[in-house]
C-alpha cells in the first residue's frame, strides 16, 4: 500500500506559498510608483533655488519622476543632473524601501558678485555662481579687469574679507586692475585703497585696522582720496 507523507507535501506546499508571496511582493515592490519627491535644503534654505527648480531637474525618460515605477528609477543620473546645476554645491538623491525618494541640495555660497560685461558671482570655492532670480546675496561687488575663467586674484582676497569680521563688515567694492593688482573701497568712505598684490595681505590689512581705528577716532577718514598699502611695513596717504 502507497504510504503518503503527509508532513512532506506540507513542506512542498509552504515552501511554495512563501515563493508565490515573494514573487508577488518583488512584483507589486518593483512596479510601485514614485511620489513627489521631498527636497531638503541644507544650510540656509532656499536662498537661490527652490523646490520647483529642483523638482524640474529630476527627470528620467525625459518626463518627471513623479509617478513612475521606481524600478527603473537611477538614483546616480538624477544626482549627476542635480550636481550639474550651477548653483548646487552638492546634491545626494535616496530612495527607500517604499519607493519615497529623497534629494538633500546644499546651494553654493558666494562671497562677491562681478559686474563687469557681465554679472554672476563667486562662491566659497572660488568657482562661477549664477545671479538668481530669488535672492540677492549682499556680498561686496568686483568690478575692473576680472575674467570667469581666471577669478583665483579676486577670490583669493574675497575669502579673506568673507572669513574676517572688520573687513565684511566695511569692504563693499573690490577693483582688479589691468596689471592685476588689487583696489578696495569701504562703507561710508570716499577715499580708495590700493592694496597693490597679495604678497603680504595679512600685514597689509593688518596695518590698515590700525590706520582705520586711528583716523575715526581723530575724525580724519574724509580728509584723504588714497590710502596705499602696497608697502607692507607703512601706511601712505593722499590727502584730497
Amino acid at each position: 500500500m502507497l504510504r503518503i507523507n503527509y508532513n512532506y507535501i506540507k513542506i512542498i506546499g509552504l515552501v511554495l506559498l512563501v515563493g508565490g508571496l515573494f514573487a508577488f511582493s518583488k512584483y507589486r515592490n518593483s512596479n510601485r510608483e514614485v511620489p513627489k519627491p521631498n527636497i531638503e535644503f541644507v544650510g540656509e534654505n532656499k536662498l537661490f533655488i527652490t523646490d520647483g527648480t529642483v523638482s524640474k531637474l529630476l527627470i528620467q525618460n525625459q518626463q518627471s519622476i513623479t509617478g513612475q515605477p521606481k524600478e527603473i528609477i537611477d538614483l546616480n543620473e538624477l544626482e549627476t543632473a542635480l550636481n550639474s546645476d550651477p548653483m548646487i554645491k552638492k546634491a545626494e538623491v535616496f530612495m527607500s524601501v517604499n519607493g519615497a525618494l529623497s534629494a538633500e541640495i546644499v546651494q553654493k555660497r558666494p562671497i562677491a558678485r562681478v559686474s563687469t560685461n557681465a554679472s554672476y558671482y563667486i562662491d566659497d570655492e572660488g568657482s562661477f555662481m549664477p545671479l538668481s532670480s530669488n535672492y540677492t546675496a549682499r556680498v561686496p561687488l568686483v568690478v575692473g579687469n576680472v575674467k570667469k575663467n581666471d577669478l583665483s586674484i579676486v577670490y583669493e582676497f574675497a575669502k579673506m574679507v568673507d572669513s574676517d569680521e572688520f573687513l565684511k563688515k566695511h569692504v563693499i567694492e573690490i577693483r582688479q586692475n589691468n596689471d592685476n593688482t588689487l583696489d578696495f573701497k569701504i562703507r561710508k568712505s570716499d577715499f580708495t585703497v590700493h592694496l597693490g598684490t597679495l604678497e603680504q595681505l595679512e600685514k597689509k590689512i593688518n596695518n590698515f585696522k590700525a590706520f582705520y581705528q586711528k583716523a575715526l577716532k581723530d575724525k580724519i577718514l574724509d580728509n584723504y582720496k588714497l590710502v596705499n598699502l602696497k608697502f607692507d611695513k607703512q601706511v601712505i596717504c593722499t590727502k584730497i
